[in-house]
């Protein structure tokens, strides 16, 4: 029989700590690292939280942001984003594993920003969980940030970005505190998937986040899915109409978070009828969320790839990379892919691209025994996660490396493929999570080995930038096939010619 769990003893700058040991590794959890955002602080820039007197319980995980969960009736995600909101004040909060050994000092810090459109997921995600980087020398911290309209939508009278003024904050304790917990605060690596890492994509550049970590892990994220504040503003109009109240920092205070969560479902809905696409014709987004950071503030003054092109964030070594086959997570669990017939699909495209139709021929539209379905889904899958990634990377001044998430999910006949957040499991190495009768990772466990050896390398890179295969230049665009274990020249991309007119 295992050893039951011991409490242990860490001290941070607002007070003492108390959290769990086992199994050679601490664990804390739910530890605030800015006030509740509610009452006076609700659409407040995050304050200091309060110092305490007696030791923080740190046994179990604090609340999350207010969310509402939607899954796939065929499909558990909830290892993937958390089992929806957990009700309670300091949801601004972190959890921390760490080496239990008394010599544990000055590790490298891997930092993780969880994913979901901005309107979803959790720190305390069971996928998430960081056990084994921390059995491997590493601490590993997940955070838990405002999402929706407490933390990603422009209201006139509240500060922007709230969301990604929390994922500051949240780093600025990290520099603070870590080395209480064994860490190095001048080796912090943050890393994130989908929307989280879209969130890292604009960090890098933030002057606001300069100097808080010295490198970046981006799965299934980049520096394009930015709005402008003019842009989004539809969405603040449409809410306030919802609602009944005035389109500002007073009308939105008016209303339950509840209330904001139920109007926030309505414009979510593809039937929403709001047209997001900017000034040159695109919806960043897709249509996958109406809920974006905004860029012309002081967050981010001005778009991450014209700031990256600027020289910006090349201090920052990057590890960058996308899945094969990102939208699959959205149309194979929905059905969405085997239904759609070609008019249905340029429809689709149209309400977010402008040259739809030009798009879609060079992704096989029209040609003999390619349903429209399968069509959309590998443009789309280019067009929201796979190219823009690539334009990230080509544009990023300093240090860059680029990977693929090559294995192929069993899920749903095989057709769930390399989807969209099926590297989460191997990346924590929490395969289990994630396996079962409608489990992501499909019925029984995948090798092992794949995951021992994706973690490695996330290990490996922050604790000193290094990769086992060539930087990404412009020349030969070396990508790294992960459940291949090589490297090789990048694919060649459809849209390619066109994104970049």
């Amino acid at each position: 029989m295992p050893n039951p769990p011991v409490e242990v003893i860490a001290d941070t700058k607002s007070g003492r700590v108390r959290g769990l040991l086992a199994g050679g590794v601490a664990r804390y959890l739910g530890i605030p690292y800015a006030a509740a955002p509610l009452g006076a602080l609700r659409f407040k820039l995050p304050q200091p939280h309060a110092p305490w007197v007696e030791d923080w319980d740190a046994t179990a995980f604090g609340p999350t942001a207010p969310y509402q969960l939607r899954d796939f009736p065929t499909l558990d995600l909830t290892p993937l984003v958390g089992s929806g909101w957990s009700h309670g004040d300091d949801y601004l909060n972190l959890n921390i594993w760490t080496p239990s050994a008394k010599e544990t000092v000055s590790l490298p810090v891997l930092v993780f920003i969880h994913g979901g459109a901005w309107v979803g997921g959790a720190g305390s995600a069971p996928a998430q969980d960081g056990t084994s980087f921390a059995r491997n020398g590493v601490i590993c911290v997940t955070i838990n940030y405002r999402l929706g309209i407490e933390g990603f939508l422009p209201i006139p009278g509240v500060p922007t970005n709230l969301g990604l003024r929390d994922m500051i904050a949240a780093l600025e304790w990290v520099r603070e505190n870590i080395a209480n917990f064994g860490g190095d605060p001048a080796n912090v690596t943050v890393f994130g998937e989908s929307a989280g890492a879209m969130s890292i994509g604009d960090l890098v550049v933030s002057p606001l986040a300069k100097g808080l970590f010295r490198r970046a892990i981006l799965q299934s994220g980049h520096g394009s899915m930015v709005r402008s504040v003019k842009t989004t503003r539809k969405v603040v109009d449409r809410l306030a109409r919802i609602l009944g109240v005035s389109a500002d920092a007073e009308g939105f205070k008016s209303v339950t978070v509840q209330a904001g969560l139920d109007a926030q479902d309505q414009v979510q809905a593809p039937t929403s009828g709001l047209d997001m696409r900017g000034d040159n014709g695109r919806d960043p987004a897709y249509g996958l969320s109406k809920f974006l950071p905004v860029h012309g503030d002081d967050v981010i003054p001005v778009p991450p790839l014209r700031a990256l092109a600027q020289g910006e964030g090349a201090e920052v070594d990057v590890l960058i990379g996308t899945n094969a086959e990102e939208m699959n997570l959205y149309f194979v669990p929905t059905g969405v892919k085997a239904k759609l017939g070609r008019l249905l699909t340029w429809f689709l495209l149209s309400r977010s691209e402008r040259g739809a139709l030009k798009i879609l021929r060079r992704y096989g539209l029209g040609a003999q025994g390619v349903p429209g379905g399968t069509t959309l889904t590998h443009a789309l899958s280019d067009l929201v996660f796979r190219w823009p990634a690539r334009a990230y990377a080509a544009a990023h001044q300093g240090r860059t490396h680029f990977y693929e998430m090559d294995w192929r999910s069993p899920a749903l006949g095989g057709e769930l493929g390399a989807c969209h957040a099926v590297d989460v499991p191997f990346v924590f190495n929490t395969l289990a999570t994630a396996t079962g009768p409608i489990g992501v990772l499909g019925q029984t466990l995948p090798a092992q080995e794949l995951a021992d050896r994706i973690q490695k390398i996330w290990i490996d890179f922050a604790r000193d930038g290094s990769a086992p295969w060539p930087e990404y230049e412009t020349g030969t665009r070396q990508v790294y096939r992960l459940a291949e274990g090589r490297a090789g020249p990048d694919a060649d991309f459809p849209i390619a010619a066109i994104w970049r007119e």
